[in-house]
């Protein structure tokens, strides 16, 4: 199977802060990889040493089996890049900001193509400083595509953008990864990671703590389902109700318990029961199907949005 990407023992400090703590990772070609994990687990500093923006401390990085301190101009023109923040010239309109980067590649499409595809049309002579956020994020992500790349790189691509604004982006990476290129991700949104990416590393504290299809990632917590409940006047003991029926794992967080099951229709009904026989009272019950989201809570006690 080819692979896009091979990182092995990728390291990256910043003076006593690790940022990037012996990362090994493989991307095969055509698939979209996600790097998950909370702000400040090392996701972009990995995913910009990957892109020849920084040097490693240690470890070694092939991308397209080339590397960057030899095969640098080549891999230039191969490779797209939407950077986590990216500040375009607000005077320049649209077309002329992708006629610009198209110059800097061989190959690609005509200017008018790419405005298409990321349904810019009607602002195509518009200046980009008049532009909304997500138009922006399209203008960014047409200027990581004007050079027809073989591989592409987002970086948090959908992060601030409204809901609709967030759907047109994932159509849009949904089409380039139809045409069979590699895309590598990063993202701390759960349902963007669900519905894009074929495999995921969920990254912590600078290290892959967990790698896997969103399903493996899933399956492997051995609950189907999570229940969060609050009672009246809270003081019940997670760890006193691990030995329900259907119960996996049992945690406090934020006021609530969190159970994770394997039989809702088992789990649910023995909750009650025990809270009848203690005689304590439901303030709040919900349940929903394990995510990506409760992989994360599960390993590290956090959630994917906490900073570190």
């Amino acid at each position: 199977m080819d692979v896009s990407l091979s990182v092995r023992g990728l390291r990256k400090a910043y003076g006593d802060v690790v940022a990037v703590d012996g990362i090994d990772l493989e991307v095969r070609a055509g698939e979209c990889f996600g790097l998950l994990g909370p702000n400040g687990a090392g996701k972009t500093t990995s995913i910009e040493i990957c892109e020849g923006l920084l040097e490693p401390d240690a470890g070694s990085v092939e991308v397209l089996g080339l590397h960057w301190a030899r095969d640098g101009a080549e891999l230039r023109q191969r490779l797209g890049v939407q950077l986590q923040e990216t500040q375009l010239a607000e005077k320049l309109t649209v077309e002329e900001t992708l006629r610009l980067f198209r110059s800097f590649y061989k190959r690609g499409p005509a200017v008018a193509a790419v405005i298409g595809m990321v349904q810019l049309e009607e602002k195509s002579k518009a200046r980009v400083g008049q532009l909304s956020g997500g138009q922006k994020q399209r203008l960014a992500m047409a200027c990581a595509l004007v050079g027809e790349p073989d591989l592409l790189f987002l970086d948090e691509p959908t992060t601030g953008l409204d809901p609709q604004a967030r759907r047109q982006l994932w159509d849009l990476i949904e089409h380039f990864k139809t045409a069979g290129r590699t895309i590598i991700l990063t993202t701390h949104y759960m349902d963007e990671a669900e519905r894009l990416c074929d495999r995921v590393a969920i990254i912590d504290h600078g290290k892959a703590i967990a790698l896997g299809t969103p399903r493996e990632l899933v399956a492997a917590l051995g609950a189907d389902h999570v229940v969060e409940f609050a009672t009246e006047g809270g003081g019940l003991e997670a760890g006193a109700l691990e030995g329900l029926a259907g119960v996996r794992a049992a945690r406090s967080e934020d006021g609530f318990i969190r159970l994770q099951v394997a039989q809702l229709h088992v789990a649910v009904p023995a909750l009650l029961d025990e809270l009848a026989k203690r005689g304590i009272g439901l303030t709040e019950l919900r349940t929903h199907s394990a995510t990506l989201e409760d992989v994360f809570v599960s390993l590290t006690g956090r959630h994917l949005r906490d900073g570190d």
